[in-house]
């Protein structure tokens, strides 16, 4: 095995870096994010079209919103790697379509509860498994790059635990607002007493398969932006 197979082989230090405003960002991050921006807003403007439920799309297609602004302003001052930019493309396309049709409705989802014989819908399994994915991913990169936390057991066990602490909450939001619409509202639930416990399930689980998945791949990724993010450190042990 190699070293670029074996993990990083110094520390990530992610402090002081007002000097990296000045360095190039890597052709790779600058692609993947433009093609972040390009799938986000023409994927916003299409689903926006005539949405099956009004609400349930603003509801849906909220992190979108909150994403397309807040990374094209740190783009410059932190671009993430592309790997990070190519997850949260997806994770885009997922939430319009859920957006559109209602996570009820997705004929995706639709198709494989005719095939698999399945009692519902579960294209929102899908979602809040890459809910879990994608964050994981950016959290890791977060940590790696502005704490001294190094790749092994602690920060997995935290980015777990956050991707864990942050489904728990939107399932908290989910119940208050599940009481305010009445006893029996659906809220995407779709009969299922267990939906909120799935939800949260299928987010650790999407966290969990990032970072066995990935953690390579995005170590590469990371050491692409060495010259803007990572100072090579003593070795770690």
């Amino acid at each position: 095995m190699d070293q670029a197979d074996a993990g990083p082989p110094f520390k990530y230090h992610g402090r002081g870096h007002s000097h990296l405003e000045r360095m190039p960002i890597p052709l790779s991050s600058r692609v993947a994010f433009l093609g972040f921006m390009g799938i986000a807003v023409v994927g916003l403007a299409i689903s926006g079209i005539d949405p099956r439920d009004r609400m349930s799309w603003w509801l849906e297609v909220l992190p979108v919103v909150i994403a397309l602004p807040l990374l094209g302003w740190t783009h410059e001052r932190f671009p993430l790697t592309w790997l990070a930019y190519a997850l949260v493309a997806a994770y885009t396309v997922v939430l319009v379509v859920g957006g559109y049709y209602t996570y009820a409705r997705v004929p995706l989802g639709l198709w494989a509860q005719d095939v698999f014989h399945l009692s519902r819908n579960n294209y929102d399994r899908l979602e809040h498994f890459v809910e879990g994915f994608v964050p994981a991913i950016v959290l890791r990169e977060i940590l790696l790059r502005r704490t001294p936390l190094v790749p092994g057991p602690w920060l997995a066990l935290l980015v777990v635990a956050a991707c864990m602490a942050a489904s728990v909450c939107y399932e908290l939001i989910n119940w208050c607002l599940a009481l305010m619409a009445g006893a029996h509202a659906d809220l995407g639930a779709q009969g299922d007493t267990w939906n909120g416990h799935w939800h949260m399930l299928y987010v650790t689980l999407g966290a969990v398969c990032a970072l066995l998945l990935l953690s390579r791949v995005h170590d590469r990724a990371l050491r692409s932006l060495h010259n803007r993010a990572l100072r090579p450190l003593q070795p770690s042990v």
